[in-house]
């Protein structure tokens, strides 16, 4: 497990990857996409349609950088980076179905599958989280 759930900031950033429906995915090149994902320490699942251009920069390079959006007017900042790989039997497709079932609205999570069809397993490598406390700015790094 890659955040540790006793200390206090690295639990705030793993409620907020659980909770969140949207982190940012950029890839080497420069590009940088919103994207639904599920969080799964240390591993974000992520589906796309196969004929984007994160796709096709990703099959150059899986090296990827993905953030947060920022809350509390940019003191509560996650950040990560890791590895994309394309996976043909992604784990917590039911999780991640729940998770973003009001989003589809009348559409079933299958028919959404059938144009977001190719999935991605992110291999998360480091995390730095910061955060503004009662006693200032709080940061971590992991590793």
């Amino acid at each position: 497990m890659l955040l540790d759930p006793n200390d206090p900031l690295l639990a705030h950033a793993h409620e907020r990857l659980h909770d969140e429906p949207v982190i940012w995915l950029a890839t080497s090149r420069p590009h940088a996409v919103p994207v639904w994902f599920r969080w799964a320490d240390p591993a974000l699942t992520v589906f796309s349609r196969p004929d984007t251009a994160k796709i096709a920069h990703l099959r150059r390079d899986p090296r990827v950088a993905l953030n947060l959006d920022t809350a509390a007017h940019g003191t509560d900042v996650v950040l990560l980076e890791g590895r994309a790989e394309l996976d043909a039997t992604p784990v917590g497709e039911e999780a991640f179905a729940r998770k973003y079932a009001e989003m589809l609205g009348e559409q079933s999570f299958a028919d959404w599958r059938e144009t977001f069809s190719l999935a991605l397993t992110i291999t998360v490598r480091r995390l730095v989280v910061w955060r503004a406390g009662a006693d200032g700015l709080e940061q971590r790094s992991v590793p």
